[in-house]
C-alpha cells in the first residue's frame, strides 16, 4: 500500500492561531428510506446530488471542452485565472490524454474523489469528441468514479444515447428561463443548425432543445440536475415557472444559483450594472420554491477545473507541471477511506438521533451558521472560514438551507477589520455561529452586532450539536446566547 494517509478532517483540538496586532488571539440528508434503492446508490457518494455526501466526498472537473455554442450574458470564459472561483474559469486546458493523467494523479492523492465531471470551460456537448474520449479513458482506468457532465442543453438531444452508452448517470442542464421573452435577455445568441440565431428565436430554440434533452435523459434513467442563474429583476419572479416545469419533466434536483456580476469579470451583466441577488433575496426565492422540484442548497458554483471537497479547491496542486508522468492509483487506499466514511456516517446518524430524542418542540425555527472543513463536524477556526453552512433548527428538525460566503477574517496572522464587517453582513439573520475556535476580539465585535459565536461544540457532529444548542436555548427561555 502507498504512504497515503487516510483520514477525515481532523476532530482533535487544534492549536490557536491568527494572532492579532498586539494581542494574543483574534482569531437534509436523504437516506435510502427516502428514495428507491437504485437512486440512493447513485447519489449517496455524489457531493453535488446529496447534501450528506458533500461532507465526505470530492469532485473533480477536467477542462477539456473549451468551445461553446451559445453566449450567456453572465458568462466570460477565461483562462489562466487561478484566483477566480466561478464557472467558466480555468488555469489550463487539457487534452483527453492529459485529463486522464491528471485524474490519475488526483485519485492517487485524494481518496475522497468519487466524481469526475466535465463542465467546460465551454460546453461539454459542444466538444463531444473531447468529452466522450475523456470519459472513455477515465472509465477504463478508474471504473469506480461516477461520471457527470454539464451542458446548456442546446446539443443535448443529439447525444443522449451516447451519454447512456458511457454510463454517465448524472447530467446538469443550465436552464435560466423557460419563456423566450425572458430568455432573449439572458442569451444574446446561439449557434445551431449551421447558423447563428439571435433574440427571441435563439431563446425559443434553446428552450425547446433543453426540454427535449431533459425528457430523453429522464426516460433513459439518467439523473438530471437543473441549474438556474438567479438574476434580480429579470428572472426572479420567473423562477417558480422554471421550477414547476423542470419538476414536471422529471428533474431530480433544482439548483438556484446567484448571479456573479463583478465588473472585473468582464461579463455583459457585470459591465452593464446588473447586480446579483443578496443572500436574503436568494433564500426568499428558494423558500418560494419549497414543495416544487427538490432544491440543491449546497452548491459552490465551482470552476471548470475544480478539485476537492465542495468549498475547497486543490486544483493548483495538480497542474500538469506538478504531477507525476505516470501516477499510480492504489484501490486499497480508497477502500480504507470508504470504511472510515461508513463508520463516520453511522456515528453521525446515531448522534443526531440521540439529540433529537432528547429535544423538545421549539417555538420557532432559528438560523444556525457553522464553520466546517468537512466530515460533518464543527471543525474550523472562525478566522479561517471562507464560508458558513446555514441550518434551520426548530428543536426536532435540522434543515440545511444554504451557504453564506465570506473572506477569511485572519490573513497573514492578522485580523482584517474590513473582512469582519463583511462577515457580519453575511451572517445577517443568524442566531448563533458554531465554530471550533474563536478569539476574544472578533467574538466581542460580533456580539456587539447581535451575533453570538460559541466554540462549546468544537469537533462534534454538526446536526447533533445544533439540536443540543437549541435545547440549551429552550431551557434558558429562548435566549439565543445561552
Amino acid at each position: 500500500m502507498s504512504g497515503q494517509i487516510i483520514s477525515l478532517p481532523r476532530t482533535g483540538k487544534e492549536p490557536a492561531g491568527c494572532a492579532s496586532k498586539g494581542q494574543s488571539s483574534c482569531g437534509s440528508s436523504q437516506g435510502p428510506g427516502d428514495m428507491p434503492a437504485d437512486i440512493w446508490n447513485k447519489v449517496k457518494d455524489h457531493p453535488c446530488y446529496s447534501e450528506e455526501a458533500h461532507h465526505y466526498f470530492a469532485r473533480m472537473h477536467v477542462a477539456v471542452a473549451p468551445a461553446c455554442n451559445i453566449q450567456c450574458n453572465y458568462c466570460n470564459r477565461k483562462y489562466d485565472c487561478s484566483n477566480e472561483s466561478r464557472p467558466g474559469v480555468v488555469s489550463e486546458k487539457l487534452t483527453p490524454e492529459q485529463a486522464l493523467r491528471k485524474v490519475m494523479a488526483v485519485a492517487s492523492k485524494v481518496p475522497q474523489l468519487s466524481v469526475l465531471g466535465i463542465a467546460g470551460p465551454g460546453d461539454a456537448l459542444a466538444n463531444p469528441h473531447r468529452t466522450f474520449r475523456t470519459f472513455e479513458l477515465v472509465s477504463k482506468a478508474l471504473p469506480h468514479l461516477k461520471l457527470c457532465l454539464s451542458t446548456n442543453g442546446l446539443a443535448l438531444p443529439d447525444h443522449v444515447d451516447t451519454i447512456a452508452d458511457y454510463n454517465i448517470d448524472h447530467v446538469t442542464i443550465t436552464i435560466s428561463a423557460v419563456d423566450p421573452e425572458i430568455g432573449q435577455h439572458i442569451y444574446p445568441w446561439i449557434f445551431f443548425d449551421h447558423r447563428r440565431w439571435t433574440g427571441r428565436d435563439a431563446a425559443r430554440i434553446l428552450h425547446e432543445r433543453q426540454m427535449e434533452g431533459l425528457e430523453r435523459l429522464v426516460a433513459a434513467g439518467i439523473l438530471v440536475k437543473v441549474n438556474s442563474v438567479l438574476i434580480p429583476g429579470l428572472n426572479d419572479q420567473h423562477m417558480i415557472d422554471i421550477n414547476r416545469l423542470v419538476k414536471a419533466k422529471g428533474a431530480f434536483l433544482h439548483n438556484v444559483m446567484p448571479l456573479i456580476s463583478d465588473p472585473a469579470h468582464g461579463t455583459h451583466f457585470g459591465l452593464t450594472g446588473q447586480r446579483g441577488p443578496t443572500p436574503i433575496e436568494l433564500a426568499a426565492v428558494q423558500e418560494d420554491l419549497e414543495g416544487g422540484a427538490k432544491l440543491m442548497r449546497h452548491c459552490r458554483q465551482c470552476r471548470a477545473d475544480a478539485v476537492g471537497l465542495l468549498g475547497e479547491d486543490q486544483g493548483a496542486d495538480f497542474s500538469l507541471d506538478k504531477i507525476e508522468a505516470d501516477p499510480v492509483f492504489d484501490p486499497q487506499v480508497r477502500e480504507i477511506y470508504m470504511s472510515v466514511v461508513a463508520q463516520e456516517r453511522a456515528d453521525r446518524h446515531a448522534a443526531e438521533t440521540a439529540a433529537r430524542q432528547n429535544a423538545q418542540e421549539g417555538r420557532k425555527p432559528l438560523l444556525v451558521a457553522v464553520a466546517t472543513k468537512g466530515g460533518g463536524r464543527i471543525n474550523q477556526h472562525f478566522g479561517h472560514a471562507r464560508e458558513f453552512q446555514l441550518l434551520e433548527v426548530d428543536g426536532r428538525q435540522v434543515r440545511f438551507i444554504g451557504v453564506r460566503r465570506a473572506d477569511n477574517y485572519c490573513k497573514g496572522g492578522y485580523g482584517e477589520e474590513d473582512s469582519l464587517a463583511a462577515i457580519i453582513k453575511a451572517l445577517e439573520g443568524v442566531s448563533v455561529v458554531l465554530v471550533a475556535r474563536i478569539g476574544d476580539c472578533p467574538r466581542q465585535t460580533l456580539a456587539e452586532a447581535g451575533i453570538t459565536v460559541i466554540d462549546d461544540y468544537a469537533h462534534e457532529f454538526i446536526e447533533a450539536s445544533a439540536l443540543a444548542w437549541w435545547g440549551r436555548v429552550n431551557q434558558a427561555g429562548g435566549r439565543a446566547s445561552a
